[in-house]
């Protein structure tokens, strides 16, 4: 069961709150539509109970808020607008990368595929899929982790009427077999033909909550559209035989020429404007919408189709509230649910804080499906290595050029090689992505900063830095033997602490790429970072590092060696002086001071928001209690 307690909105400044009070529940095994005109209230609230924004209030999802569910892929679907991934990766790519987020199985995107229809779109773009197909798409997105509860924006907006009869008959399914659905609309017709239950709401607040049948009785009044040059006069002619045949009948003059008239047929009305010589261009039987409940009106109320009730009659508050469990956070030993008094004073419900998204349950398998769920990921690589090989040819026909520059592709001209500047946009592009097509954030609300979210994303970004760079010192080597000839390419002395440089480099520019755009948000960021590095770091580094005062460090190992025990090897002291040697060099060290204060950024940004985020929850579960 669905519980929304009191959910209040912070209003803006100088605005009235969005939602005000709402409290209302959907029971598992029914459809449940809250209903309202645009503006009404309904996205805010649906957000406000999915804790995507501030406010007041508490909703319980099978007895436990949305903040204490542990996996709430696993017991909550959402869909709010469109499917939030890159428009480059395909359908499958896209629910097998969000299987990995969900901790299921990826074998459950082509199940999901098959239900929603998409079988045969697999492979499709999700740029490229219509409306349907992406509403399709976002579905079966939060069907993934197979929840109790949906939770549904507006599901057929835009939608044809065939999709939208597919969807309903897909939600009632899942209702059939137990599952709570709640969908928000504007429709009343439409609420009225698929939903169990409708929920009512205008400018935030309740105005009923009723069964589907007495929802169509009392909200829905059959009605003759007519449409006529001659309105006013229809209208009165219309009027005046109904009050001399005593029939109730209702007459609503609408723009355009239009009349409303409830309580007569189409027959009657053609009759009437034919003996009175009154053209009409339009004579239709349709369901007319009366607007909100009246106050006061209890679900069980049903009033006469043929009384006259004007559509514009005021909304009030119509039933009883739903009950609020007695423990809240709920479990396996939280008692019933007690009720709750409708119009309780929204200042004494805890409050609600926008809650940053979790992290995927399996985030190496996610960050691996992400980077290469796109042909981004491939065109770079592709693009760096056939820029090293030319540049390499190109640095070979001088003879005075030295081997390391002409295999790494680096001429002086240039602040990096090729291969560091794609590894650092790689390594930009793998949080500037999740800013961009937030898949993670539901709601499209704020990506999470977890450690291991971080930790993969490292240990991708530098798997794919040092396959880049080592193909791109074994292609160009090839390349250069079939161009020049084999005499004048060997192994150099160092070539050890060369590769170590080499390697260093690479992945130290893909981390600074990934950790400015993580900090700032921003793809551009992280490929700024990676540039900084060379064109501003380096050459305050080397106004420090070779001044007059500069001590040396050699024989650091020995002396490190005399103060460990037990002892090490007399072979690590060889690894300590190649790092040492590594970090001695101007970018060397610039590198390390770059990664160092992009690290601590990170940290303190993720820190300060953990931290706020707990002394929120922790106010308001004082408040609660």
């Amino acid at each position: 069961m669905l519980q929304a307690i009191g959910l209040t909105s912070t209003p803006r400044r100088g605005l009235r709150a969005a939602v005000d009070d709402l409290t209302f529940e959907a029971r598992p095994g029914h459809v449940t539509a809250l209903l309202g005109a645009p503006g009404s209230g309904k996205t805010a609230a649906l957000r406000l109970m999915l804790e995507l924004d501030p406010g007041r209030g508490i909703t319980y999802f099978r007895g436990r808020p949305m903040h204490r569910i542990p996996h709430p892929a696993r017991e909550v679907g959402v869909l709010l607008g469109n499917v939030p991934g890159h428009p480059a990766r395909t359908a499958r790519g896209q629910l097998r990368m969000l299987c990995a987020a969900a901790g299921v199985p990826a074998a459950r995107a082509d199940e999901l595929l098959d239900l929603v229809g998409l079988a045969g779109l697999g492979d499709q773009r999700i740029g490229a899929l219509s409306l349907g197909m992406d509403r399709r798409l976002a579905l079966a997105s939060a069907l993934l982790g197979d929840p109790h509860t949906l939770v549904l924006d507006d599901p057929t907006e835009g939608l044809a009427p065939r999709e939208g009869s597919w969807l309903h008959g897909l939600l009632q399914a899942r209702a059939a077999r137990g599952g709570t659905v709640l969908y928000s609309t504007a429709d009343p017709r439409e609420a009225a033909r698929t939903a169990d239950r409708v929920v009512t709401i205008d400018g935030g607040r309740l105005v009923a909550d009723q069964d589907g049948g007495d929802f169509s009785r009392t909200r829905l009044r059959p009605r003759v559209a007519v449409r006529t040059p001659h309105a006013a006069r229809l209208a009165a002619v219309v009027s005046r035989e109904a009050r001399a045949a005593r029939r109730s009948v209702e007459v609503v003059t609408e723009a355009g020429g239009r009349l409303a008239v409830y309580g007569s047929t189409c027959a009657e009305i053609g009759d009437t404007a034919f003996r009175h010589g009154l053209p009409v261009h339009q004579l239709a039987d349709e369901i007319g919408d009366t607007g909100p409940a009246a106050p006061g009106s209890s679900p069980g109320d049903s009033t006469d189709p043929g009384a006259s009730r004007s559509p514009a009659d005021p909304a009030g508050p119509a039933d009883p509230g739903p009950a609020e469990p007695a423990g809240r956070g709920g479990g396996a030993g939280a008692e019933g649910p007690r009720p709750v008094a409708r119009g309780s004073v929204p200042e004494s419900a805890p409050r609600i804080r926008r809650r940053s998204a979790r992290g995927p349950i399996r985030p190496l398998r996610y960050e691996l499906r992400r980077l290469f769920g796109v042909r981004t990921t491939t065109l770079i690589m592709a693009v760096v290595l056939v820029a090293s090989v030319g540049l390499s040819v190109l640095l070979a026909r001088n003879p005075h050029a030295p081997l390391p520059k002409v295999l790494a592709a680096w001429p002086s001209l240039l602040p990096l090689p090729p291969v560091a500047v794609g590894a650092g946009l790689l390594g930009a592009l793998s949080f500037g992505d999740e800013f961009r097509y937030p898949a993670l954030a539901a709601g499209r609300g704020t990506v999470p900063r977890r450690l291991g979210l971080l930790l993969a994303k490292l240990v991708v970004s530098a798997g794919v830095a040092v396959v880049l760079a080592l193909a791109v010192v074994l292609v160009s080597g090839e390349t250069l033997r079939l161009v020049y000839g084999h005499d004048w390419i060997h192994v150099p002395p160092n070539s050890v602490s060369l590769g170590v440089s080499w390697v260093a480099l690479t992945v130290g520019c893909a981390w600074a790429g990934l950790l400015a755009a993580g900090v700032f948000r921003v793809t551009t960021a992280g490929v700024a970072a990676v540039l900084a590095v060379p064109v501003l770091v380096v050459p305050l580094v080397q106004l420090v590092l070779t001044g007059p005062a500069v001590r040396p460090v050699a024989g650091l190992p020995v002396r490190l060696r005399g103060l460990m025990w037990p002892r090490w090897p007399h072979e690590t002291d060889r690894w300590i002086a190649l790092v040492v040697g590594v970090l001695a060099h101007p970018v060397g060290t610039a590198m390390a001071l770059s990664l160092s204060v992009l690290v601590c950024a990170y940290l303190l940004t993720g820190l300060h928001g953990r931290a706020r985020w707990r002394s929120q929850r922790a106010a308001g579960s004082s408040q609660a209690s």
